[in-house]
């Protein structure tokens, strides 16, 4: 039998740490003595420590680490594991996202942000469109898309999504996507939608989409530093993106935002 401090030694997780384990009930001892109350470990507990070490390290909480151990099937206990991994993968690309754009903010670019005032005139769309959480806009965006794309034949245009200001302000939202087309489809979800003509300040976001908030920022200062009223949901255009290239380098999203006509202060 080891002491808890050689099992401590040999497995890196403090006493403090096993002694929390055990009334956890995620790794008892082999035995207490009941005169000290001294623990005792076995040999063949060294790997089950390593585990729990290994998956706390992943921040996998001890709940589920509980269900890890516990479970009899590999299967279901990869299925668990695999699931942990893609929370911390999200998380990953959300830190990412943000770190991109602190850089981005901390070290703006010297060079003007390029705006264009431009009269969009009414286009024939086939849509798709909901009420959407903010949260879900990426998921909802892709099954959207990919319902437009199996049914819309000739495009005439690059797809794009008008945003309602809901959306960003109370953190749901009108949501439409849609692929020009002279003759737009009725299927499932897709229709028929006519776009309204607008006047718009449009810039193009060159690059991932991490750091769009950024670009969407630069434009609203614009905006505002130009005296342009605003009226209307935000119009996004996919000029190129990830069905086109996946170097994310080459991607071009315009953002049109809805004015009413030059009134310069």
């Amino acid at each position: 039998m080891l002491s808890i401090g050689e099992f401590s030694r040999l497995t890196h997780l403090s006493v403090r740490t096993l002694r929390r384990y055990h009334d956890a009930g995620l790794l008892e001892p082999a035995t207490v003595d009941e005169a000290t109350g001294y623990r005792y470990y076995g040999a063949e507990q060294i790997p089950t420590a390593q585990v729990i070490h290994r998956l706390r390290q992943l921040d996998v909480p001890l709940t589920d680490v509980d269900r890890i151990l516990r479970s009899p099937d590999p299967g279901a206990r990869a299925a668990l594991v695999a699931d942990h991994l893609r929370r911390l993968e999200s998380e990953l690309d959300r830190t990412r996202a943000a770190v991109v754009s602190l850089r981005r903010l901390l070290h703006p670019e010297p060079a003007r942000l390029d705006v264009e005032l431009r009269a969009v005139p009414p286009t024939t769309v086939a849509a798709v469109e909901d009420d959407v959480d903010l949260d879900d806009v990426l998921a909802w965006y892709a099954g959207a898309m990919a319902e437009l794309d199996a049914v819309v034949e000739g495009p005439t245009g690059a797809p794009g999504g008008l945003y309602d200001n809901a959306l960003f302000e109370e953190g749901r939202g009108h949501l439409l996507v849609y692929r020009p087309t002279a003759a737009p489809p009725r299927s499932g979800r897709v229709h028929a939608a006519t776009l309204p003509a607008a006047e718009l300040a449009v810039t193009v976001h060159a690059g991932e989409h991490d750091d769009i908030a950024v670009t969407y920022g630069e434009l609203g200062r614009w905006v505002v530093a130009n005296a342009l009223a605003v009226a209307g949901p935000v119009r996004e255009t996919y000029l190129v993106g990830p069905r086109d290239t996946p170097d994310p380098a080459a991607w071009r999203t315009e953002i049109g935002w809805p004015v009413f006509r030059v009134a310069p202060r």
